[in-house]
This record gives structure tokens, sequence and C-alpha cells, in this order.
């Protein structure tokens, strides 16, 4: 994390009771794996939200471009979305805008990011950037750090896994949002630009650190691909240190061990636009169902048996659950190149 970063999230947790909560999560945390069983007494330090989860693209491994999402579309309310901020923003220091879909499709997206500054809250957002966007009103909105991904620095590599993305359009969204920044004198937010390492796109590495530079970003992030079936072993990177993977022929699996923990349980859930809780963002289509906070209170449900039940089992036997065995937790996503 940069400096800056680093100071905007510890002066978020320094309001209200979030710091006191987030140390006391951790504990409950720590506390559950030693003795094998479920400690849960405080709220999670960040919680993703999902504005929606209709896309404008259609990335072949993702379930919501390429329709393999099964759960009903839609779009989450200005209301919904400020009950859920009224009833957990004094405890939940970091709001993460984003799960399945484009954030940005939401036409109350800016408003809901306005909202959550007004709490105080810290506030992150992930964007394929490639629909037109409000430069001003993104920078003016109080938002802590916006990651965009383009994975290509040419339209044909973009293409080929960003389809029916714009290239040049997220190219001069990026270069919008560096210069309203800079015209409005503002520190925020800060700009990533997320490059998922692929096949198609390896041998591009070195030019992209330049074009990053170039267009004035804070970062340049280099993450992993995820993949689901042997169909899609043709996105590995030839380089397999780029790879989270271990693969020989159609067979794949994580290169890291799966451990009987969980630290997302405890620390980062995920409210659905239609207002599920959710496990987390690896629980794409709701295999776990929780219940709907606009029908109960976010701690009940947080603390709930539902809630317990998988924690419990994820401390005995994590393999249990298939969307476990193709996790991200436990394993370095992005990449030092």
């Amino acid at each position: 994390m940069s400096i800056a970063q680093n100071r905007d999230i510890a002066i978020a947790f320094s309001k209200y009771q979030r710091a006191r909560n987030a140390a006391g999560i951790w504990l409950d945390y720590r506390r559950s794996l030693f003795h094998k069983r479920v400690i849960i007494n405080h709220f999670p330090p960040a919680l993703m939200i999902e504005p929606t989860n209709i896309c404008n693209l259609h990335c072949p491994l993702c379930p919501s471009g390429n329709n393999s999402l099964k759960r009903p579309r839609g779009m989450l309310s200005i209301q919904s979305f400020r009950t859920i901020v009224d009833e957990v923003y004094r405890k939940v220091g970091m709001l993460i805008m984003w799960n399945q879909g484009e954030p940005f499709l939401n036409p109350d997206c800016i408003s809901m990011l306005r909202y959550a500054s007004s709490k105080e809250l810290y506030t992150m957002i992930s964007t394929n950037a490639s629909l037109n966007l409000d430069a001003k009103a993104i920078v003016q909105s109080g938002l802590n750090k916006i990651i965009i991904s383009m994975d290509g620095i040419t339209e044909t590599t973009y293409n080929q896994y960003r389809v029916n993305g714009n290239y040049n359009l997220v190219l001069e969204n990026m270069k919008a949002l560096v210069k309203a920044r800079r015209d409005l004198h503002y520190g925020n937010p800060q700009l990533i630009w997320q490059f998922i390492v692929m096949k198609q796109n390896e041998h591009e590495i070195a030019q992209v650190k330049q074009m990053a530079k170039e267009v004035g970003v804070d970062k340049l992030e280099f993450k992993s691909v995820q993949i689901y079936t042997e169909d899609d072993l043709v996105f590995l990177p030839s380089d397999h240190r780029m790879s989270r993977y271990i693969a020989e022929g159609k067979h794949f699996e994580l290169k890291t061990r799966l451990l009987n923990r969980c630290r997302r349980l405890w620390t980062q859930p995920v409210i659905n636009w239609d207002g599920e809780l959710c496990i987390c963002c690896y629980d794409k289509d709701l295999q776990f169902n929780i219940g709907i906070v606009s029908e109960h209170s976010f701690k009940s449900l947080w603390q709930g048996s539902a809630m317990n039940e998988i924690r419990g089992q994820i401390l005995q036997d994590r393999s249990k659950y298939e969307i476990c065995r193709n996790c991200g937790e436990g394993i370095v996503q992005k990449l030092q190149v």
C-alpha cells in the first residue's frame, strides 16, 4: 500500500468504534483458529456491496460476462444502500463497491459513493471502465481508490479477453481521471491499473510498465488469472511463475495447500444487489443461503446460525466446499514482475 492509502485507511478506522471493532474481530478469528470453534462477537472491518451483477462485457472467465451466472440480475437501489450503510458504518471502516457486474452501470453508483464518503468510510471500486465515465464526478465523490481493469496494451490483445470492450475508451477514461484529479487538486482516488496476466498478454509486461508511467496512474498491479474448467487452461500464461495453478495435461490445482481457515468469513462478507448476504465473493451463485438484510438485521445474519455453521465446517474441513477448493484465500494473487 502507498503512504497515502495507509493514511486514508488509518483515518477511516480512527472514527467511531471501528478500530476497536477491527481489533476485536481479528481476535475472534485467531481464537476461533486456536480453539477450532466459531467465536464471532464483532462486525467485519470491511464489507463488499454489489451495485449490480449486470455487465457490459462478455469476458470468457467471468460468470456475469459469460452468462453462466444463475441468480437474477438487477440493480441495488440507493435506498437499500443507505439502509445498509446506516446499520454498519459505526463499526465497519471499509466499503468495497463491487462483486459481479460493472458497478458504474448502476445509475446511482456515484450517489452511493458520496453517501459512503459522508459517513467517513474508506471506499474502493473496481471497473472495466469501458463505458462513459464522469471523471470529475468520480473524483469529487470522495472515492478513495479505483481499480481499472485493462489487460492489454493494444486493442487486439485487450479484446481477446475483454470481449465487447472498447480499448480506446478505457484508455481515455484512465487519462481523464488522472487529469480531473490534477485539475481539481485532489489527492484521491488512488488510481490502480490492474493487468491480469494471461497467455495472450504475458509478452506485454515490460511495455505496459512504461505505458502506465506515461498515462500517470499511481500503481500498476499484475494479477494471476482464475480458471474454472479444463477449457480455461488456454488462458494460463506459459511462464508458470505467473500462474496460481499447477497444470499437467487437463488437470490443474492451486499451488498452495488448502488450510482449514478463511479470514473472509470473519472479515469481508458480501451483500448482493438484492440484499442477500453472501459468505464471500467466491460464492458467485449464492450456494449458501444466509438471508436478506432487509428482512433481518445485518448483525443477526452475520452472527447467526447459517453463517456459523459454514464457519465451523471451514475450521474442520474446508475442502468440503467446492468453491473453497478454487479460492484465492491464502494465495498471493498479485504478481511481482
